[in-house]
Protein backbone atom coordinates (compact mmCIF):
# COMPACT_ATOMS: atom_id res chain seq x y z
CA UNK A 1 0.00 0.00 0.00
CA UNK A 2 1.04 3.44 -0.68
CA UNK A 3 1.51 5.13 2.46
CA UNK A 4 0.38 8.34 0.93
CA UNK A 5 -3.21 6.71 1.19
CA UNK A 6 -2.85 6.28 4.74
CA UNK A 7 -6.24 8.89 6.03
CA UNK A 8 -5.11 10.90 8.86
CA UNK A 9 -6.98 8.06 11.35
CA UNK A 10 -4.94 5.23 9.77
CA UNK A 11 -1.85 6.84 9.85
CA UNK A 12 -2.49 7.61 13.45
CA UNK A 13 -3.07 4.34 13.74
CA UNK A 14 0.01 2.62 12.01
CA UNK A 15 2.47 4.97 13.95
CA UNK A 16 1.26 3.85 17.11
CA UNK A 17 1.32 0.02 16.20
CA UNK A 18 4.51 1.01 14.53
CA UNK A 19 3.83 -0.27 11.58
CA UNK A 20 5.25 2.42 9.56
CA UNK A 21 8.01 5.41 10.78
CA UNK A 22 7.16 8.92 10.35
CA UNK A 23 9.77 9.11 8.40
CA UNK A 24 8.58 6.72 6.17
CA UNK A 25 5.36 8.62 5.74
CA UNK A 26 6.97 11.94 5.33
CA UNK A 27 9.49 10.79 2.61
CA UNK A 28 6.28 9.49 0.50
CA UNK A 29 4.52 12.92 1.42
CA UNK A 30 7.47 14.65 -0.04
CA UNK A 31 7.55 12.57 -2.92
CA UNK A 32 4.06 12.90 -3.66
CA UNK A 33 4.31 16.66 -3.40
CA UNK A 34 7.56 16.97 -5.81
CA UNK A 35 5.57 15.07 -8.43
CA UNK A 36 2.33 17.12 -8.07
CA UNK A 37 4.21 20.07 -7.98
CA UNK A 38 2.29 21.77 -11.14
CA UNK A 39 -1.32 21.50 -9.47
CA UNK A 40 0.56 24.21 -7.05
CA UNK A 41 -1.38 23.74 -3.77
CA UNK A 42 1.62 24.61 -1.44
CA UNK A 43 3.12 28.23 -1.54
CA UNK A 44 5.88 27.81 1.16
CA UNK A 45 6.52 23.32 1.49
CA UNK A 46 9.71 22.48 3.88
CA UNK A 47 10.85 19.36 3.28
CA UNK A 48 13.49 19.30 5.52
CA UNK A 49 11.81 20.69 8.30
CA UNK A 50 9.00 17.98 7.64
CA UNK A 51 12.05 15.47 7.81
CA UNK A 52 12.98 16.85 11.07
CA UNK A 53 9.99 17.10 12.65
CA UNK A 54 9.30 13.15 11.38
CA UNK A 55 11.96 11.96 13.30
CA UNK A 56 11.62 14.08 16.61
CA UNK A 57 7.79 12.21 15.88
CA UNK A 58 9.56 8.87 15.82
CA UNK A 59 12.27 9.44 19.19
CA UNK A 60 8.73 10.14 20.87
CA UNK A 61 6.90 6.94 19.92
CA UNK A 62 9.35 4.81 20.28
CA UNK A 63 9.87 5.94 23.85
CA UNK A 64 6.32 4.92 23.94
CA UNK A 65 4.74 8.22 24.14
CA UNK A 66 1.38 8.62 22.69
CA UNK A 67 -0.68 11.50 21.04
CA UNK A 68 -3.63 12.07 18.57
CA UNK A 69 -2.18 13.07 15.70
CA UNK A 70 1.76 12.21 16.48
CA UNK A 71 3.76 11.89 13.78
CA UNK A 72 1.03 12.84 11.28
CA UNK A 73 0.92 15.69 8.72
CA UNK A 74 -1.70 18.48 8.39
CA UNK A 75 -0.90 21.62 6.35
CA UNK A 76 -2.31 24.68 6.80
CA UNK A 77 -4.04 27.36 4.69
CA UNK A 78 -1.70 30.40 4.57
CA UNK A 79 -3.95 32.76 6.18
CA UNK A 80 -2.96 30.98 9.65
CA UNK A 81 0.19 31.91 11.52
CA UNK A 82 2.53 29.11 12.22
CA UNK A 83 6.51 29.92 13.38
CA UNK A 84 8.76 29.12 10.53
CA UNK A 85 6.45 30.27 7.96
CA UNK A 86 5.60 33.56 6.34
CA UNK A 87 1.49 33.96 6.14
CA UNK A 88 1.04 35.61 3.18
CA UNK A 89 -2.53 35.42 3.66
CA UNK A 90 -2.31 35.41 -0.41
CA UNK A 91 -1.69 38.27 -1.24
CA UNK A 92 1.88 40.39 -1.92
CA UNK A 93 2.06 42.67 1.12
CA UNK A 94 2.35 39.83 3.09
CA UNK A 95 4.32 37.57 1.17
CA UNK A 96 7.36 36.52 3.08
CA UNK A 97 6.30 38.06 5.98
CA UNK A 98 6.86 35.50 8.98
CA UNK A 99 4.70 35.03 11.78
CA UNK A 100 6.04 36.08 14.93
CA UNK A 101 3.99 32.83 17.21
CA UNK A 102 1.50 30.36 16.23
CA UNK A 103 -2.13 30.80 15.52
CA UNK A 104 -3.69 28.88 18.80
CA UNK A 105 -5.14 26.54 16.91
CA UNK A 106 -1.90 25.49 15.50
CA UNK A 107 -0.12 25.15 19.27
CA UNK A 108 -3.19 22.64 19.70
CA UNK A 109 -2.17 20.84 16.66
CA UNK A 110 1.45 20.71 17.61
CA UNK A 111 0.41 20.22 21.41
CA UNK A 112 -1.29 16.90 20.09
CA UNK A 113 2.19 15.71 17.99
CA UNK A 114 1.01 16.77 14.35
CA UNK A 115 3.80 17.39 11.98
CA UNK A 116 3.54 21.46 9.99
CA UNK A 117 4.51 20.44 6.65
CA UNK A 118 3.81 23.99 4.72
CA UNK A 119 1.28 26.40 4.10
CA UNK A 120 -1.33 26.46 1.15
CA UNK A 121 -2.27 28.01 -1.47
CA UNK A 122 -5.92 30.23 -1.59
CA UNK A 123 -7.87 32.98 -2.76
CA UNK A 124 -5.91 36.47 -2.88
CA UNK A 125 -7.54 37.38 0.91
CA UNK A 126 -9.68 34.67 0.94
CA UNK A 127 -12.17 36.98 -1.06
CA UNK A 128 -13.23 34.25 -3.36
CA UNK A 129 -14.00 30.95 -3.95
CA UNK A 130 -11.83 29.69 -7.60
CA UNK A 131 -8.42 29.94 -5.94
CA UNK A 132 -7.22 31.37 -8.78
CA UNK A 133 -4.34 33.85 -7.15
CA UNK A 134 -2.61 36.69 -9.68
CA UNK A 135 0.09 36.91 -6.73
CA UNK A 136 0.58 32.96 -6.20
CA UNK A 137 -0.57 31.61 -8.70
CA UNK A 138 -3.57 29.53 -9.58
CA UNK A 139 -4.10 26.33 -7.30
CA UNK A 140 -5.51 23.87 -9.76
CA UNK A 141 -8.09 20.92 -9.41
CA UNK A 142 -6.49 17.40 -9.17
CA UNK A 143 -9.40 15.94 -10.98
CA UNK A 144 -8.78 18.33 -13.46
CA UNK A 145 -6.33 20.72 -13.87
CA UNK A 146 -8.24 22.95 -15.96
CA UNK A 147 -10.49 23.73 -13.39
CA UNK A 148 -11.03 25.65 -10.01
CA UNK A 149 -10.26 23.75 -6.66
CA UNK A 150 -12.93 25.93 -4.85
CA UNK A 151 -12.00 28.44 -2.71
CA UNK A 152 -11.04 30.23 -0.78
CA UNK A 153 -8.84 27.22 0.55
CA UNK A 154 -8.25 25.52 -2.87
CA UNK A 155 -4.90 24.67 -2.15
CA UNK A 156 -6.23 22.68 1.44
CA UNK A 157 -9.19 20.74 -0.70
CA UNK A 158 -6.47 19.73 -3.71
CA UNK A 159 -3.77 18.83 -1.27
CA UNK A 160 -6.03 16.54 0.44
CA UNK A 161 -7.39 15.02 -2.58
CA UNK A 162 -4.03 14.48 -4.50
CA UNK A 163 -2.69 12.46 -1.20
CA UNK A 164 -0.27 15.37 -0.56
CA UNK A 165 -0.95 15.33 3.18
CA UNK A 166 -3.96 13.08 4.81
CA UNK A 167 -5.35 16.54 6.75
CA UNK A 168 -5.18 20.37 6.12
CA UNK A 169 -6.42 23.17 8.01
CA UNK A 170 -8.89 25.98 5.89
CA UNK A 171 -10.91 28.77 6.74
CA UNK A 172 -14.64 29.00 5.77
CA UNK A 173 -16.34 32.70 6.00
CA UNK A 174 -19.33 31.63 3.22
CA UNK A 175 -18.22 27.97 1.78
CA UNK A 176 -14.43 28.05 1.80
CA UNK A 177 -13.88 24.88 3.60
CA UNK A 178 -17.14 23.17 1.96
CA UNK A 179 -16.70 24.34 -1.17
CA UNK A 180 -13.26 22.55 -2.15
CA UNK A 181 -14.30 19.40 -0.48
CA UNK A 182 -16.91 19.56 -3.05
CA UNK A 183 -15.29 20.36 -5.85
CA UNK A 184 -12.04 18.25 -4.66
CA UNK A 185 -14.11 15.13 -3.05
CA UNK A 186 -12.83 15.22 0.23
CA UNK A 187 -14.86 15.61 3.09
CA UNK A 188 -14.76 19.29 5.16
CA UNK A 189 -15.82 20.82 8.31
CA UNK A 190 -17.14 24.32 9.00
CA UNK A 191 -17.53 24.05 12.84
CA UNK A 192 -20.03 26.67 14.73
CA UNK A 193 -18.62 30.19 14.77
CA UNK A 194 -16.57 30.59 17.93
CA UNK A 195 -15.63 26.89 18.30
CA UNK A 196 -11.99 26.80 17.52
CA UNK A 197 -10.18 29.78 18.29
CA UNK A 198 -9.51 32.61 15.57
CA UNK A 199 -6.84 33.96 17.02
CA UNK A 200 -3.82 34.20 15.16
CA UNK A 201 -5.85 33.91 11.59
CA UNK A 202 -6.00 36.74 8.85
CA UNK A 203 -9.80 37.77 9.00
CA UNK A 204 -12.47 38.68 6.85
CA UNK A 205 -15.48 38.61 9.46
CA UNK A 206 -15.33 37.85 13.21
CA UNK A 207 -18.75 37.20 13.11
CA UNK A 208 -18.63 34.82 9.94
CA UNK A 209 -14.68 33.21 9.93
CA UNK A 210 -14.36 30.04 11.38
CA UNK A 211 -10.92 27.17 10.54
CA UNK A 212 -11.91 24.06 9.79
CA UNK A 213 -10.12 20.74 8.62
CA UNK A 214 -10.52 19.04 5.43
CA UNK A 215 -9.81 15.51 5.17
CA UNK A 216 -10.77 12.03 3.94
CA UNK A 217 -13.08 10.79 6.50
CA UNK A 218 -15.61 11.89 8.93
CA UNK A 219 -13.42 10.00 11.47
CA UNK A 220 -10.46 12.65 10.16
CA UNK A 221 -12.96 15.44 10.80
CA UNK A 222 -13.84 13.96 14.07
CA UNK A 223 -10.17 13.63 15.78
CA UNK A 224 -9.16 17.22 14.45
CA UNK A 225 -12.50 18.46 15.69
CA UNK A 226 -11.48 16.86 18.64
CA UNK A 227 -7.64 18.59 18.60
CA UNK A 228 -8.70 22.20 17.81
CA UNK A 229 -11.72 22.28 20.02
CA UNK A 230 -10.76 20.49 22.66
CA UNK A 231 -13.77 17.98 22.31
CA UNK A 232 -12.07 14.69 21.60
CA UNK A 233 -14.78 12.33 23.17
CA UNK A 234 -15.84 9.49 20.50
CA UNK A 235 -18.57 10.18 18.29
CA UNK A 236 -21.94 8.47 19.52
CA UNK A 237 -23.28 5.88 17.11
CA UNK A 238 -26.33 7.04 15.17
CA UNK A 239 -28.65 4.42 13.47
CA UNK A 240 -29.95 5.39 10.23
CA UNK A 241 -33.56 3.81 10.30
CA UNK A 242 -35.29 5.98 12.08
CA UNK A 243 -33.06 9.05 11.68
CA UNK A 244 -34.82 12.32 10.44
CA UNK A 245 -33.43 14.45 8.27
CA UNK A 246 -34.19 17.70 6.35
CA UNK A 247 -34.96 18.71 3.04
CA UNK A 248 -34.46 22.34 3.11
CA UNK A 249 -36.79 24.03 1.13
CA UNK A 250 -36.04 27.63 -1.40
CA UNK A 251 -33.34 27.82 -3.52
CA UNK A 252 -30.76 24.90 -2.43
CA UNK A 253 -32.49 22.06 -4.43
CA UNK A 254 -33.32 24.52 -7.69
CA UNK A 255 -31.29 24.89 -11.21
CA UNK A 256 -28.94 22.01 -10.13
CA UNK A 257 -26.47 20.60 -12.89
CA UNK A 258 -28.04 17.66 -13.85
CA UNK A 259 -25.07 15.38 -13.12
CA UNK A 260 -25.15 17.09 -9.96
CA UNK A 261 -28.93 16.47 -9.12
CA UNK A 262 -28.61 12.81 -10.14
CA UNK A 263 -25.42 11.77 -7.62
CA UNK A 264 -27.24 13.71 -4.81
CA UNK A 265 -30.78 11.89 -5.45
CA UNK A 266 -28.63 8.97 -5.71
CA UNK A 267 -27.20 9.46 -2.26
CA UNK A 268 -30.61 10.40 -1.11
CA UNK A 269 -31.97 6.91 -2.43
CA UNK A 270 -29.46 4.46 -0.43
CA UNK A 271 -29.98 6.61 2.28
CA UNK A 272 -33.65 6.29 2.27
CA UNK A 273 -33.36 2.74 1.82
CA UNK A 274 -31.39 1.95 4.97
CA UNK A 275 -34.70 3.61 6.67
CA UNK A 276 -33.55 7.35 6.57
CA UNK A 277 -36.96 9.54 6.77
CA UNK A 278 -36.65 12.56 4.84
CA UNK A 279 -38.95 15.68 5.80
CA UNK A 280 -39.24 18.75 3.72
CA UNK A 281 -38.34 21.91 5.72
CA UNK A 282 -39.65 25.20 4.90
CA UNK A 283 -37.87 28.44 5.69
CA UNK A 284 -39.63 31.20 4.66
CA UNK A 285 -37.60 34.58 3.39
CA UNK A 286 -34.37 32.66 3.97
CA UNK A 287 -32.77 34.41 0.86
CA UNK A 288 -34.23 37.88 1.66
CA UNK A 289 -32.73 37.69 5.18
CA UNK A 290 -29.27 35.88 3.87
CA UNK A 291 -29.20 39.10 1.58
CA UNK A 292 -29.05 41.25 4.28
CA UNK A 293 -26.76 40.12 6.21
CA UNK A 294 -23.84 38.69 3.62
CA UNK A 295 -21.88 40.80 2.45
CA UNK A 296 -22.63 43.80 4.28
CA UNK A 297 -21.59 42.32 7.77
CA UNK A 298 -18.19 40.67 5.64
CA UNK A 299 -17.40 43.79 4.43
CA UNK A 300 -17.74 45.85 7.70
CA UNK A 301 -16.34 43.64 9.63
CA UNK A 302 -13.05 43.44 7.22
CA UNK A 303 -12.11 46.77 7.72
CA UNK A 304 -12.29 46.34 11.44
CA UNK A 305 -10.65 43.10 12.27
CA UNK A 306 -8.04 43.23 9.48
CA UNK A 307 -6.47 46.64 10.59
CA UNK A 308 -6.75 45.22 14.56
CA UNK A 309 -4.99 41.65 12.76
CA UNK A 310 -2.19 43.82 11.08
CA UNK A 311 -1.36 45.80 14.13
CA UNK A 312 -1.83 43.07 16.75
CA UNK A 313 0.32 40.44 15.20
CA UNK A 314 2.89 43.01 14.04
CA UNK A 315 2.32 42.24 10.35
CA UNK A 316 4.53 45.16 9.10
CA UNK A 317 1.99 46.96 6.97
CA UNK A 318 -1.45 48.59 7.36
CA UNK A 319 -4.51 48.45 5.71
CA UNK A 320 -3.93 50.87 2.92
CA UNK A 321 -0.96 48.79 2.01
CA UNK A 322 -2.05 45.83 2.07
CA UNK A 323 -5.29 46.79 -0.11
CA UNK A 324 -2.73 48.71 -2.59
CA UNK A 325 -0.93 45.31 -3.37
CA UNK A 326 -3.92 43.42 -3.82
CA UNK A 327 -3.53 41.88 -7.42
CA UNK A 328 -6.23 39.43 -8.25
CA UNK A 329 -9.14 42.14 -10.25
CA UNK A 330 -11.82 40.58 -8.60
CA UNK A 331 -10.45 41.49 -5.00
CA UNK A 332 -9.21 44.48 -5.61
CA UNK A 333 -12.89 45.27 -7.00
CA UNK A 334 -14.26 44.32 -3.80
CA UNK A 335 -11.65 45.70 -1.03
CA UNK A 336 -10.76 48.77 -2.97
CA UNK A 337 -13.78 50.75 -2.28
CA UNK A 338 -13.78 49.74 1.17
CA UNK A 339 -11.22 52.50 1.86
CA UNK A 340 -13.25 54.77 0.32
CA UNK A 341 -16.51 55.75 -0.26
CA UNK A 342 -17.64 52.10 -0.76
CA UNK A 343 -17.30 51.36 2.93
CA UNK A 344 -20.24 50.16 4.42
CA UNK A 345 -22.02 52.67 7.07
CA UNK A 346 -22.43 51.61 10.80
CA UNK A 347 -26.25 51.78 10.76
CA UNK A 348 -26.12 49.74 7.53
CA UNK A 349 -23.99 47.30 9.57
CA UNK A 350 -25.99 47.06 13.11
CA UNK A 351 -28.93 46.58 10.47
CA UNK A 352 -27.45 43.55 9.30
CA UNK A 353 -26.59 42.24 12.48
CA UNK A 354 -30.12 42.72 13.31
CA UNK A 355 -31.06 40.61 10.27
CA UNK A 356 -28.60 38.07 11.10
CA UNK A 357 -30.21 37.41 14.05
CA UNK A 358 -33.93 36.96 12.81
CA UNK A 359 -31.99 34.25 9.77
CA UNK A 360 -30.57 32.40 13.33
CA UNK A 361 -33.98 32.28 14.79
CA UNK A 362 -35.72 30.74 11.65
CA UNK A 363 -32.73 27.91 11.53
CA UNK A 364 -33.68 27.43 15.12
CA UNK A 365 -37.06 26.61 14.67
CA UNK A 366 -37.17 24.93 11.21
CA UNK A 367 -35.16 21.89 13.95
CA UNK A 368 -37.36 22.31 16.81
CA UNK A 369 -40.42 22.35 15.20
CA UNK A 370 -39.37 19.78 12.82
CA UNK A 371 -37.32 17.20 15.29
CA UNK A 372 -34.82 16.95 12.34
CA UNK A 373 -31.33 16.09 13.09
CA UNK A 374 -29.61 17.56 10.07
CA UNK A 375 -30.70 19.34 6.83
CA UNK A 376 -29.13 17.97 3.95
CA UNK A 377 -28.54 19.61 0.27
CA UNK A 378 -26.35 19.85 -2.52
CA UNK A 379 -22.56 21.08 -1.19
CA UNK A 380 -22.59 23.69 -4.46
CA UNK A 381 -25.52 23.60 -7.68
CA UNK A 382 -22.41 22.75 -10.28
CA UNK A 383 -19.07 21.04 -10.47
CA UNK A 384 -15.49 22.99 -10.55
CA UNK A 385 -15.72 25.90 -13.02
CA UNK A 386 -12.60 26.29 -15.24
CA UNK A 387 -9.82 28.62 -14.01
CA UNK A 388 -10.38 32.14 -15.29
CA UNK A 389 -13.67 31.83 -14.74
CA UNK A 390 -13.73 33.99 -11.69
CA UNK A 391 -16.68 36.31 -12.68
CA UNK A 392 -18.99 33.90 -14.59
CA UNK A 393 -19.26 31.12 -15.68
CA UNK A 394 -21.93 28.55 -17.81
CA UNK A 395 -24.12 26.87 -16.03
CA UNK A 396 -27.04 25.11 -17.11
CA UNK A 397 -26.68 26.78 -20.29
CA UNK A 398 -26.66 30.33 -19.29
CA UNK A 399 -23.57 32.59 -17.96
CA UNK A 400 -23.88 32.56 -14.03
CA UNK A 401 -21.85 34.81 -11.64
CA UNK A 402 -19.55 32.41 -10.37
CA UNK A 403 -19.31 33.80 -6.55
CA UNK A 404 -22.89 33.34 -5.78
CA UNK A 405 -24.04 30.78 -7.46
CA UNK A 406 -21.33 28.51 -6.20
CA UNK A 407 -21.95 29.54 -2.79
CA UNK A 408 -25.92 29.76 -2.96
CA UNK A 409 -26.12 26.53 -0.71
CA UNK A 410 -23.55 27.39 1.76
CA UNK A 411 -23.69 30.82 2.61
CA UNK A 412 -27.10 30.65 4.70
CA UNK A 413 -25.84 28.50 6.96
CA UNK A 414 -22.48 30.70 7.22
CA UNK A 415 -24.23 33.72 8.24
CA UNK A 416 -26.04 32.15 10.74
CA UNK A 417 -23.06 30.64 12.26
CA UNK A 418 -24.17 26.61 12.07
CA UNK A 419 -21.71 24.05 12.01
CA UNK A 420 -21.64 22.29 8.37
CA UNK A 421 -19.87 19.08 6.68
CA UNK A 422 -19.31 18.38 2.89
CA UNK A 423 -19.22 14.83 2.05
CA UNK A 424 -18.18 13.16 -1.34
CA UNK A 425 -21.36 11.43 -2.76
CA UNK A 426 -20.03 10.81 -6.93
CA UNK A 427 -19.83 12.07 -9.80
CA UNK A 428 -20.66 14.54 -12.80
CA UNK A 429 -19.05 14.40 -15.83
CA UNK A 430 -16.08 13.01 -14.38
CA UNK A 431 -15.85 16.07 -11.44
CA UNK A 432 -16.74 15.06 -7.90
CA UNK A 433 -19.95 16.34 -6.24
CA UNK A 434 -20.66 17.14 -2.58
CA UNK A 435 -23.63 16.38 -0.25
CA UNK A 436 -23.64 18.83 2.56
CA UNK A 437 -25.36 18.51 5.94
CA UNK A 438 -25.96 21.28 8.79
CA UNK A 439 -27.12 20.89 12.51
CA UNK A 440 -27.94 23.54 14.87
CA UNK A 441 -25.61 25.95 16.14
CA UNK A 442 -23.22 23.96 18.97
CA UNK A 443 -24.29 20.41 17.46
CA UNK A 444 -20.72 20.19 16.03
CA UNK A 445 -20.59 16.46 17.62
CA UNK A 446 -23.80 15.34 17.40
CA UNK A 447 -23.48 16.78 13.00
CA UNK A 448 -20.19 14.84 12.87
CA UNK A 449 -22.01 11.33 14.63
CA UNK A 450 -24.84 11.62 11.85
CA UNK A 451 -22.43 12.36 9.03
CA UNK A 452 -20.60 8.92 9.92
CA UNK A 453 -23.76 7.12 9.72
CA UNK A 454 -24.32 8.80 6.11
CA UNK A 455 -20.54 8.28 4.71
CA UNK A 456 -20.66 4.50 6.31
CA UNK A 457 -24.07 3.68 3.64
CA UNK A 458 -22.60 4.78 0.87
CA UNK A 459 -19.94 4.06 -1.70
CA UNK A 460 -16.08 4.55 -0.92
CA UNK A 461 -14.92 7.65 -3.04
CA UNK A 462 -12.51 7.09 -5.56
CA UNK A 463 -9.25 9.43 -5.68
CA UNK A 464 -7.50 11.18 -8.41
CA UNK A 465 -4.74 9.03 -7.89
CA UNK A 466 -6.01 5.80 -8.09
CA UNK A 467 -5.09 5.69 -11.86
CA UNK A 468 -8.23 6.86 -14.23
CA UNK A 469 -7.39 9.10 -16.28
CA UNK A 470 -6.99 12.79 -15.52
CA UNK A 471 -7.48 16.38 -17.87
CA UNK A 472 -5.07 18.97 -18.44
Amino acid sequence: MDPTDLSACEAAQALARRDVSSVELATAWIRRTERERPLNCYVQFDAEGLLAQARRADARLDAGERAPLLGVAVALKDNIDALGFACGNGTAALQGRASHADAALVRRLRAAGALIPGKLGMHELAFGITSNNACTGAVRNPWDSRRSPGGSSGGAGAAVAARLVPAAIGTDTGGSVRVPASFCGVFGLRPSVGRVSADGIAPISATRDTAGPLARSVADLAMLDGVLAGEPAPLAEVPLRGLRLGLPDGAFRDDLDPGVQASVQHALDALRARGVEFVDVALPGLAELNGEVSFIVALHEFVRDMTAYLRDKDRGVDLATLVAGVRSPDVKAIVEPLLGAGAVPEAAYRGALAARARLQALYREAFDSTGVRALVFPTTPCTAPLLGEDETFMHNGRACPTFATVIRNTDPGSNAGLPGISIPVGFAGGLPVGLEIDGAAGSDRRLLAVAAAIEAALPAMASPTDGGARRG
